[in-house]
């Protein structure tokens, strides 16, 4: 893939350089510091990042400073929580589940979810969960269009799984709450073999052939153009995962217009929105913060 050395490298030195600044004092002190935003390595979550710091920066006085790809939720809520980064998006369902190792309801709506962990941060790390962004990037389990396989939700795919072989992120195996095992469970799949892949990578795996099912996120570009069959679970196994900006909330504190500026943000980007961003990276190799920019001055959120 295009871009998986370069999301591989800014996660190794984001990372080191954490390791680096463990024992310093933190990230901003004041509203002269930069806001450290931080992201994910995969896709739209270097996009993500680059829309926070265009949209802040557009909007307010504040300067904002990225780490880029910096590690997944293992590494971002310690992180947070230590002051050594102050803000990055999360999705409602992991900090549920992932985190404060919540369950979700059946069918709990995306309000419930979002009270929930915005009370469990709060108390916990002393962090603050703004307002939606708009859309959810959720799981749907995908797989070529043209193969002998019709299924249209988890339960019928369950039923020939013992047929196929099973891709997903490195992460997905560690999650314990929604995560392969948790999957396999609930819904008794039976995969021949289960291979581990960078995020970035497993589209083009069972695009090729080299897996046959993957646990695609929903605002990803190349289920559409890569053509591939999406499934619907059917058992509400995943949660919400609306997609937040975290902040810490003495950051909140220091720099008194941040929340006021961000709610501007707020309900912002769909999921189709989304989607087309991330197929503009990944398919049409197009820069991570040209991609944000064009959407914000398309929104008219930012001026030139």
């Amino acid at each position: 893939m295009k871009h998986s050395k370069k999301v591989m490298g800014a996660s190794l030195i984001a990372v080191s350089g954490l390791i680096a600044g463990c024992g310093s004092d933190g990230a901003s002190g004041d509203a002269s510091d930069p806001i450290i935003v931080a992201g994910k390595p995969w896709t739209e979550q270097y996009i993500l990042p680059h829309i926070l710091e265009l949209y802040i920066e557009g909007n307010s006085d504040y300067e904002v400073e990225l780490e880029e790809g910096l590690g997944e939720v293992s590494i971002l809520t310690p992180s947070i929580e230590n002051g050594d980064i102050d803000m990055y998006v999360e999705y409602t369902g992991t900090g549920l589940e992932a985190v404060l190792n919540e369950k979700a309801d059946q069918g709990e709506s995306s309000e419930s979810v979002l009270e929930r962990v915005r009370e469990g941060y709060e108390e916990r790390f002393e962090v603050t969960w703004l307002e939606p962004l708009g859309f959810e990037n959720s799981y749907t389990m995908a797989y070529r269009s043209g193969e002998d396989v019709d299924a249209s939700t988890y339960s019928e795919l369950a039923e020939v799984s013992s047929d196929l072989v099973f891709g997903a992120p490195h992460s997905f195996y560690e999650r314990e709450a929604d995560g392969y095992d948790a999957l396999v469970e609930a819904y008794g799949f039976e995969f021949t073999s289960a291979e581990s892949f960078d995020a970035s990578i497993m589209y083009d795996a069972v695009r090729t052939g080299e897996v046959d099912v993957i646990p695609a996120f929903t605002t990803d570009g190349r289920i559409e153009r890569f053509d591939l069959v999406t499934t619907e679970d059917d058992q509400g196994f995943f949660p919400k995962y609306d997609a937040v900006p975290l902040v810490r909330q003495e950051i909140l504190e220091n720099y008194p217009e941040l929340e006021e500026v961000m709610s501007g943000l707020a309900g912002q980007i769909s999921e189709e929105e989304m989607q087309e961003m991330n197929a503009k990276v990944d398919i049409d190799g197009e820069d991570y913060r040209a991609v944000a920019e064009e959407f914000l001055l398309g929104k008219g959120l930012i001026e030139e």
